[in-house]
């Protein structure tokens, strides 16, 4: 059928001629009100909006020579974290002079991945950026348990 066929025919029912498909060979037409049309479009939209997840990353900040009890304190909040299915990024923030002690640091979130294995996967390794070494573990699905 020709475009001016396709109109009148349109034209005839009261109704638009909404191009769907214009990429596709011949073009691909549909004879509607257009309004409704948005209408329904719009409302699509919405709808694939509300069933995309939001994800929320927490941050767990250590210092290299962070102790045993802050330690098992923290990992305690990781957990929490990942069972309300957040992401985690646990950071070690290097203050002056503390650089020096990058593998401590390494070790650390390297022991917090490993004490975290049932509860999380390791997202990125951790890595020094300027004065801080980050790891992002995120929860595993539930779907696996």
């Amino acid at each position: 059928m020709e475009l001016r066929e396709a109109l009148e025919l349109a034209n005839e029912m009261g109704l638009d001629l909404v191009e769907i498909s214009p990429k596709a060979n011949p073009p691909v037409c549909k004879i509607t009100d257009y309004q409704k049309f948005l209408y329904q479009k719009k409302k699509k939209e919405k709808e694939n909006k509300a069933n995309t997840t939001k994800v929320v990353v927490k941050e767990i900040r250590f210092g290299p020579n962070t102790d045993d009890h802050d330690y098992q304190f923290k990992l305690k909040h990781a957990i929490n974290f990942l069972q309300d299915n957040c992401k985690v990024k646990a950071t070690i923030f290097f203050r002056g002079r503390t650089i020096m002690y990058k593998q401590k640091g390494e070790i650390l979130l390297l022991q917090l991945a490993q004490d975290l294995e049932e509860y999380a996967k390791v997202e990125s390794l951790p890595k020094l950026e300027g004065k801080r070494m980050t790891l992002v573990l995120s929860p595993k699905s539930k779907k696996s348990k």
